[in-house]
C-alpha cells in the first residue's frame, strides 16, 4: 500500500462549501431567482441567512413553499433588479 494514500476520502465534500460571492450581499426580504435544476428558475424571497452564508431559505413563488438552499447543493441564487 503506498505511503501517502489519504484514508479519508469520505470526509472530504463532493462540492465547495464556500458561497458564491454573491451569495454574501443578500439580505433577508430581497427578490431573488432561484435555478433549482438547468431549465428550472423560480422565484422566491430570501427568508433567513446563516451567519457565514452558506445557507439560505428562500420562500418560493407560487405557494412553493419553504426550502433551505446550501452552497455546496449546486443551485444558483441571483437577486432579482
Amino acid at each position: 500500500m503506498a505511503k501517502n494514500v489519504n484514508q479519508r476520502v469520505a470526509e472530504a465534500p463532493l462540492r465547495a462549501a464556500e458561497p458564491a460571492a454573491h451569495w454574501k450581499n443578500l439580505r433577508q426580504g430581497d427578490r431573488v431567482s432561484v435555478a433549482l435544476t438547468p431549465g428550472f428558475v423560480i422565484g422566491g424571497q430570501v427568508d433567513a441567512i446563516a451567519w457565514d452564508h452558506t445557507a439560505v431559505w428562500v420562500d418560493l413563488d407560487g405557494g412553493g413553499g419553504r426550502v433551505l438552499l446550501h452552497c455546496s447543493d449546486g443551485v444558483e441564487i441571483v437577486p432579482q433588479d
